[in-house]
């Protein structure tokens, strides 16, 4: 969800800009850049911070899996090539 008020002031800002020849209608232009800035954030593919900081967390914790299993791998790799397995198929 997109914070309203961050729209508002935007808003806000750009109805300031506006000639002042025509700021006699600002608060409907700021009602209208305010409606064209929703619209147009809306049909973006954005996350909320809060979807954004799940999946980062998700992330840090996949890192550290994977680095323990990278870990892992070179130990059991180091192990094997110090006492490899014996041919136990020739009886």
């Amino acid at each position: 969800m997109i914070d309203l008020s961050n729209i508002d002031e935007l808003a806000r800002r750009l109805s300031g800009l506006v000639p002042p020849g025509l700021r006699d209608s600002r608060e409907e232009m700021q009602e209208n850049f305010r409606a064209v800035l929703q619209s147009g954030l809306g049909k973006l593919d954005l996350v909320t911070r809060e979807e954004f900081d799940v999946q980062r967390a998700v992330l840090l914790r996949t890192r550290e899996k994977l680095e323990a299993l990278e870990q892992a791998v070179q130990w059991l790799e180091s192990e094997l090539a110090r006492n490899p397995p014996r041919d136990t198929s020739a009886h």
